[in-house]
């Protein structure tokens, strides 16, 4: 923990350090004084999750492949899915320009980003909460409960990377808005590397929702169930212990065939779309979940993390320079990957039409809306 006289006065204060906060911090760090932080000393318990080949470019640009690269995350060579038939479908990664994606152990990636930050500079305060928070026209002023006691800091700008909850960008206004209740209910567990399924992402379409599978590093799988909380197989399935018994058709071979054994790991959380409006405003930024939450199904939370995390470091750099661009250009790409992500997602979901009548699929097939 950084002392704090070396806090009282500084540039930019990231409120949050998962994907998003982290990535926005070490890429400020290098020219900014910057503060990290978050209300858990280390990342807590997470879904598996992929980063598409895509990621790598980012990670390029950001000075960060060959560590990442040396972390030696799980390959992922496609992804094969049991979605608008009963027959699988399945894209490889063999022709992608950039190579295979990765299943992360993603509390260990989170540690790694964590630890980058602080290796450029950037302090990092953890746990850490905010108690008050004010902002003065020229600057914000906040006070912080840490385990040394109370902390306050003076920032001209704060990030607000504090996931679904936003509690920057709402308390400067912002309404958070909902596109649908998506619920996950997951499990981890012991799995083979190998057999069927290995080295895949594998998603099944279900009456009452879609179920995902993955494996993680270290001998690991995660298994996930998506659903609506009020239908009735959201409360069938509210405890994850109960997701193996409920596996069928190719799912429930991959499971056998990896030997899959759930441990104590497993959790139900939110999984909706929701958009933060605005998502930025005069000396902060929201970025990853407080900017724009994504239905799993997407495959693009963490990499619209990484993504946010980046151009919020980059706007708020403008915006300390002077350059009154910076925020009115940052909304403009809120706006972009908002509309980009909604357009993939309606169509993911209207290619699965076999149970059109259900209500999960019924809410999915028609324009998207606010709830």
């Amino acid at each position: 923990m950084g002392s704090s006289t070396s806090l009282r006065a500084i540039d930019v204060l990231v409120v949050g350090a998962g994907p998003a906060g982290a990535t926005a911090a070490l890429n400020l760090a290098p020219v900014r004084r910057v503060a990290l932080i978050d209300r858990r000393s280390r990342p807590g318990p997470r879904i598996g999750e992929s980063l598409p080949p895509a990621a790598r470019r980012l990670l390029t640009d950001m000075r960060l492949w060959d560590s990442f690269a040396a972390e030696c995350h799980s390959p992922c060579y496609g992804n094969r899915a049991s979605w608008g038939s009963g027959q699988p479908t399945e894209t490889d990664f063999l022709r992608d320009p950039d190579g295979h994606g990765w299943h992360l152990d993603r509390a260990r990636f989170e540690r790694w980003l964590r630890g980058i930050a602080e290796d450029r500079g950037a302090s990092l305060l953890a746990p850490a909460r905010i108690q008050s928070l004010y902002w003065d026209g020229e600057r914000w002023s906040v006070k912080l409960a840490t385990i040394a006691g109370t902390l306050d800091v003076n920032a001209r700008v704060v990030i607000d990377a504090g996931g679904r909850a936003a509690p920057i960008g709402r308390r400067a206004g912002a309404q958070r808005h909902r596109h649908d209740k998506l619920v996950c209910s997951w499990v981890c567990g012991e799995a083979s590397a190998l057999g069927h399924g290995a080295g895949l992402t594998y998603v099944q379409a279900a009456e009452h929702g879609w179920w995902y599978t993955a494996p993680l590093p270290g001998g690991r799988r995660v298994l996930a169930f998506h659903t609506d909380p009020d239908v009735p197989e959201a409360r069938a399935l509210a405890d994850p212990r109960l997701l193996v018994d409920r596996a069928d058709g190719e799912l429930a071979a991959i499971l056998a065939a990896s030997r899959f054994r759930p441990t104590d790991e497993l959790g139900v959380g939110a999984a909706h779309s929701a958009v933060l409006r605005p998502g930025a405003g005069p000396s902060w930024f929201a970025v990853g979940d407080a900017a724009l939450s994504c239905d799993p199904l997407s495959s693009q939370g963490l990499l619209n993390a990484l993504y946010t995390g980046l151009a919020a470091a980059e706007a708020a750099d403008r915006t300390l320079s002077g350059d009154g661009e910076a925020l009115p250009e940052y909304r403009q790409t809120l706006d972009q990957l908002h509309t980009a992500y909604r357009q993939q997602l309606t169509r993911c979901y209207r290619a699965e039409m076999r149970w059109s009548d259900a209500p999960f699929w019924k809410r999915r097939h028609v324009a998207p809306t606010h709830v």
